[in-house]
């Protein structure tokens, strides 16, 4: 899903730059003054867990590639703003020392991967956990890599790199396969907290 250099037009690479800066800093915003102490450590091992997770990479067509996200467990644990800035440090990471995802396309990745694939896991979990934990955290796990990667098509369309016709059916198919065995390891996960740290689930405010 890590869109490379060279793939993005710069009108596209600018909007997605601006608009992925816009919630960073406003994530920032949010948790100036209301970080607690002990979610420090747990913010860099979440992030060091998601890191490895996302090592794992195969092409797909259309120029980018398929891997798991990692994103509904930071939203679940570290809540929405914490945890977009974590997927925001571990994509830096990766495009700066490991060439994983351009340097130019870093915007859309954060846009895709740390805004809306956070979000929208966290909007999932939050709306559907009073029904369901174990439906509600597949379903931030499965909705997290879909939409990510559907949003990560039309920005490769929007820039002339692959036609929407090629670009979509591969990413949205690949990756409604991959959300699904991250919806399970995210369920697996959270049940397992639940078991051992309950405390950490506990879904934080907006």
């Amino acid at each position: 899903m890590h869109i490379p250099d060279g793939f993005l037009s710069p009108a596209v690479s600018g909007v997605t730059y601006g608009l992925s800066s816009l919630a960073v800093g406003w994530s920032l915003r949010r948790l100036k003054g209301e970080l607690e102490e002990r979610m420090v450590p747990l913010m860099g091992v979440m992030a060091a867990f998601v890191f490895s997770a996302q090592m794992l990479n195969f092409p797909i067509a259309g120029g980018t590639s398929g891997h798991l996200l990692g994103a509904a467990l930071l939203a679940i644990l570290l809540g929405p703003w914490a945890g977009m800035l974590a997927m925001t440090a571990v994509l830096v990471v990766q495009a700066l020392v490991f060439q994983d995802g351009g340097v130019t396309a870093l915007g859309a990745n954060v846009l895709n991967m740390g805004v809306v694939g956070v979000l929208s896991a966290y909007g999932l979990y939050k709306a559907f956990g009073r029904l369901s934990g174990a439906f509600s955290a597949f379903l931030a796990g499965w909705s997290s890599v879909f939409l990510a990667a559907v949003l990560c098509a039309f920005e490769l369309s929007l820039s002339g790199t692959s036609p929407l016709v090629v670009t979509l059916p591969a990413m949205a198919g690949i990756h409604a396969l991959i959300g699904g065995v991250e919806g399970l390891i995210t369920m697996a996960a959270v049940a397992f907290i639940r078991a051992i740290r309950p405390d950490l689930l506990a879904v934080r405010k907006v």
